[in-house]
């Protein structure tokens, strides 16, 4: 029954969950996809965008190209000689000239100026010079008064297909025209096609760094929420798997804590039926004890009504402590002084006083919100504790206190044997004792007064041996 309810759980609870983790999963994926196609399309943007600008910028360093030849070669030659002969070499240097002065500090890699028959009359590389039909088809165009504008690109199949190429440039080719003053545009006359080739490989190379490194850092910031959705997704899985045991843990608690409350209820309505009674026996053997003292001084039975009656008072008196709800009187007061009330009292026993106290306590004490006469109650158990886990002759104990905001700690360590991991587990479970004559209250009381003042407190095992006993409570304001 208890697997299937089990079961039943375990599906309510993660069906939602799975299909959270599929949606989730599923848009992180379609977001990833989207952001590196938007990334692509940006880039492509921007590289249509920087070659309409490299175009726009090849244009007007032709137009200023053509005026300055125009101005400063072709009028003063002509005027000067009547026609242009660049075979001269008067005439070429000072093209080559103007050419060079136009261009410089523009990175233009490259010039070549075409002759109205398809001819390079003038280059950069002298080597082109005389080169016959060599504009193509854009020398067609250029001579139709028409700018054209392309991009070159070289690089390995990998830098091509990418878009990352080694080299691109763009070519352009333009009418060199005649320009006339105060002349219409249909009298300006087509004497020849200007080619440049200017290198933008830098610019180029910038977008394809921005491209990738967008892509790169959408990658990054996908796979880093991947693996935290990973991470909680796990999380949630271990703590959705874990939620029905327990759950059917709590509810045994719940049970077994219903059952100890009627046990404490009726335990509390108990003891208060037995401590009339058993006051009056005590006073009895008290009393028997004195007269048998007379008629038989050996006789020890009085003797051993009066401690088993003692014996028996004090574990009633635990039962109602524990099963007595604890309300605490808070105010302001001094943990070390509440301590040091202890340890006064347990050095008036001669027993206890050999026990050796290391106190070690902050140097500016901060007061708490506490009960002192609870209090005290509860660190004398913690100290009687401690002792009886000791050997006398040897046994140390060491008091701490610390403060952190809003808190006051206080820590009691014995170099006692310690206790058993199994046996930790079961300290704080009622009537639990390993002690012949123990009630297994003696913790549960301390805990509730702890409790009564919202502070928390805690056993562990110390090293190298002994027993550490940690307690949080509120600082006062």
């Amino acid at each position: 029954m208890k697997k299937k309810q089990y079961k039943e759980h375990d599906n309510s609870g993660t069906r939602p969950f799975v299909l959270v983790k599929a949606f989730t999963v599923s848009s992180l994926v379609v977001m990833l996809t989207a952001t590196i196609v938007i990334a692509a399309l940006n880039a492509h943007w921007v590289r249509k965008i920087l070659l309409e600008k490299s175009k726009e910028y090849n244009r007007l360093l032709v137009e200023n190209l053509n005026h300055q030849i125009f101005l400063r070669f072709v009028w003063p030659v002509v005027f000067k000689h009547g026609e242009i002969k660049l075979r001269e070499p008067d005439q070429y240097r000072l093209l080559d000239t103007v050419v060079k002065s136009t261009l410089h500090s523009f990175h233009v890699e490259m010039v070549n100026i075409y002759a109205t028959d398809n001819v390079i009359a003038y280059s950069l590389d002298k080597v082109r010079i005389g080169k016959k039909n060599a504009g193509g088809v854009h020398y067609e165009k250029a001579m139709n008064k028409e700018i054209i504008s392309k991009l070159v690109q070289q690089g390995n199949w990998m830098e091509l297909t990418f878009w990352f190429p080694k080299e691109t440039k763009i070519v352009t080719f333009a009418p060199l025209m005649q320009e006339v003053q105060l002349t219409r545009e249909k009298d300006r006359m087509v004497i020849g096609v200007i080619e440049i080739v200017r290198d933008v490989s830098n610019d180029y190379q910038q977008v394809f760094k921005l491209q990738g490194l967008i892509v790169v850092s959408c990658a990054i910031i996908m796979g880093i929420l991947f693996l935290i959705l990973r991470f909680v997704v796990k999380h949630g899985e271990k703590i959705i798997k874990r939620r029905a045991e327990e759950r059917l843990k709590l509810e045994e608690k719940l049970r077994q804590a219903e059952h100890l409350s009627a046990i404490g209820e009726m335990t509390a309505g108990v003891s208060h039926e037995i401590r009339n009674p058993l006051g009056i026996i005590k006073s009895s053997a008290q009393l028997m004890k004195k007269k048998m003292a007379k008629l038989d001084p050996g006789s020890s039975i009085p003797g051993i009504i009066v401690e088993e009656s003692t014996r028996l008072d004090r574990i009633i008196t635990d039962f109602l402590d524990f099963a007595k709800p604890k309300i605490a009187d808070l105010r302001p007061c001094s943990i070390e002084e509440i301590i040091e009330k202890n340890i006064a009292f347990l050095s008036s026993s001669d027993e206890h006083n050999k026990i050796k106290i290391i106190r070690a306590y902050q140097k500016n004490p901060s007061d708490i919100l506490g009960d002192p006469a609870m209090l005290y109650q509860a660190f004398l158990n913690i100290f009687l504790n401690a002792f009886q886990a000791m050997d006398y002759e040897n046994g140390r104990i060491t008091i701490t206190t610390w403060y952190e905001p809003g808190y006051v700690y206080a820590g009691f360590t014995d170099t006692g044997p310690g206790i058993d991991e199994e046996i930790l587990k079961k300290i704080w479970t009622p009537f639990f004792t390993t002690k012949e004559m123990g009630t297994g209250l003696g913790l549960g009381i301390i805990k509730n007064i702890i409790q009564a003042h919202h502070g928390e407190i805690s056993i562990t095992n110390a090293e190298p041996s002994g027993t550490r006993v940690e307690i949080r409570l509120p600082a006062a304001p």
